[in-house]
Formats: C-alpha cells, sequence, structure tokens
C-alpha cells in the first residue's frame, strides 16, 4: 500500500518531537544545528501536510494542541521502530561496536531517560544505545524474557526474578483545567474522586497501578492515553480531571495550564526504580547507563549495585 501524502518524512517528525520535548523552536534548532526560522518552516510544512495544527504558540514558547499531542504520540512510535531498524541494520553489516536495550516506562522515558541518553553518547560515544518506551509491566516482561538488558519503572509492584534500585521518586497529582470546579474547591473527598471518570494512563502502567491500589473502586476512565503528554492536551481540551506524575505537571502548574487538587487523606508517592535479571547482572554498558540514571536521580538509594 502506498504512504500517505500526509505522513511527512522521518526527519520531520524527529523535529516536532524535539520542539515538543524542549519547549521552543530555538532549542529544537540548537539541538539539530539549524536556525530557528528553518525549524519553524518545517514545522509549519508538517502541519500543511497533515491538515491539522499541532502546536500552538505563544510568547512563552510552544505547546501542543490536543490533536497535535496525539499525533506527536504517533510519531513518537514511528520514530522508535525506524530507530529499530536501523539498529538492526547497523548489527546486521558489523557497525555496531557495542549495544545496550534499554526499557523505560513511559513517564521516566518522557522526562528523565534523554538526559540519561545524552549523557551516555557523550561518555561512551561508541555504544548504541536503544530505548524502548513501554508501560511499566512491559518493561518488566521484557526484562524478565532478556529483551532488555535494563528497565526503569514507576510502578509499586516488582516481581520475584528481578533486581531492583531505586533512582528517584516522584508522587502523583490531581491535576485539572484552572476553570474546572474542583480547582476553585479543592481539598476534594476519595469518594468524589473515585466516582469521577477521569483521563487515564493505560492499565499497566505505573501511574494507573498506583492510583488503582490506593483508590481501587474507581469508575471506568473518561479516556485513555499512553503518554503524559497526551494525557495533559486531553485534560485541557476536555475540562476533566487526571492524574499524573509530578514529573509530568510541574511546568504546568508553575505557568498555570492546570491546577492541582488535594484529595482529602490521600498521598500518593512513588519509588522510580532500575530493574534486571540478577543472573545477568549489570555490567558494562548497562552498568555505565545505571550509573548515569544514579548520579542524575535527585533522590538515590543507600544501596550498592552488584557487579
Amino acid at each position: 500500500m502506498p504512504l500517505s501524502p500526509r505522513v511527512p518524512e522521518l526527519s520531520a517528525l524527529d523535529i516536532l518531537l524535539s520542539v515538543e520535548r524542549l519547549g521552543s523552536m530555538g532549542a529544537a534548532g540548537r539541538e539539530h544545528g539549524l536556525s530557528q526560522q528553518a525549524v519553524s518552516a518545517r514545522v509549519r510544512s508538517a502541519e500543511r501536510q497533515f491538515g491539522i495544527k499541532v502546536f500552538n504558540r505563544s510568547t512563552g514558547g510552544v505547546r501542543p494542541t490536543a490533536e497535535g499531542a496525539l499525533i506527536l504520540e504517533w510519531a513518537s512510535h514511528v520514530l522508535a521502530t525506524a530507530q529499530e531498524l536501523a539498529s538492526g541494520v547497523a548489527a546486521i553489516r558489523g557497525e555496531r561496536r557495542a549495544g545496550l536495550t534499554v526499557a523505560a516506562s513511559m513517564t521516566i522515558a518522557e522526562y528523565l531517560v534523554p538526559g540519561w541518553t545524552v549523557a551516555m553518547r557523550h561518555k561512551y560515544p561508541n555504544v548504541v544505545t536503544n530505548v524502548r518506551l513501554l508501560n511499566s509491566s512491559d518493561v518488566i516482561a521484557r526484562v524478565l524474557s532478556g529483551e532488555s538488558d535494563l528497565g526503569f519503572i514507576e510502578g509499586p509492584d516488582i516481581p520475584m526474578g528481578l533486581q531492583s534500585l531505586e533512582i528517584g521518586r516522584d508522587h502523583l497529582v490531581v491535576v485539572v483545567p484552572p476553570e474546572h470546579e474542583w480547582a476553585r474547591r479543592s481539598p476534594i473527598s476519595q469518594t468524589e474522586l473515585a466516582a469521577t471518570p477521569m483521563i487515564q494512563r493505560e492499565s499497566g502502567s505505573g501511574t494507573r497501578t498506583t492510583l488503582e491500589n490506593a483508590v481501587p473502586h474507581c469508575v471506568p476512565p473518561l479516556l485513555e492515553l499512553t503518554s503524559c503528554t497526551a494525557v495533559k492536551a486531553a485534560v485541557v481540551a476536555g475540562n476533566a480531571p487526571a492524574v499524573l506524575s509530578s514529573l509530568a505537571v510541574a511546568a504546568d502548574l508553575t505557568d498555570g495550564r492546570l491546577a492541582s487538587v488535594q484529595v482529602e487523606g490521600l498521598t500518593l508517592p512513588r519509588r522510580l526504580s532500575a530493574v534486571w535479571d540478577p543472573v545477568r547482572g549489570v555490567r558494562g554498558a548497562a552498568r555505565d547507563f545505571l550509573d548515569i540514571a544514579l548520579g542524575a536521580a535527585a533522590h538515590k538509594s543507600p544501596e550498592s549495585v552488584p557487579s
């Protein structure tokens, strides 16, 4: 089947994702070695090709539209698959001197892993790091099966058969648009939270599992999405509540795009953990990557890492 003319080239998708992650055209330009004007032109060209506005521009930067957040989520999957193809071809051609496969749950992947991979590339330029963006249950499955050398999860449950180490902490926050009624009368009760359909992460994500463990009788979600960015855009577009990581909403709370809501008697702290197979251990490039993650973490575990 011929490729749709609505799909831009991979390089254009890469620029769109950089603009989303960095929050500005200028920063994305510096990352790609392009001028701000060139990045802006490529974004406009991609929007024309999609027939959809991907970003809202303002003096404070750029943010995805509700439709744009979904497009960017799909684009991230396309680029991840393309990277997997490129890594496979390099391995077949014998170009890959050393390789590392990391699986990371979505919140960690969106807000922490990019900095770790840049540091890894600078420190060990001969190591090719292949990162898979998954929910926490899928990360665990990949590490258990041996498909990933190292995993990072947010969920509270670490199964038997894996070794783990805390690499940081966050907490979950109930968020709404500033005009939502909960923003005016916070705190709300746990009963009201459980009875309200929310925009949620998908089943199996660490965010969803933590919420369900703490508030076990929540009604079915209004909408399920697989990234924090898409959830935030849907919250604003749909004037509906969501529960997300403090890592994901810090900037949105500061600039007033979202408001936090207190829930009586409810706190949702989480451990962010690295997991690996204790038989294979964490050695070589995997150990190097883990050390980088630990060095960047705001809260370090006192445990030692086995060699």
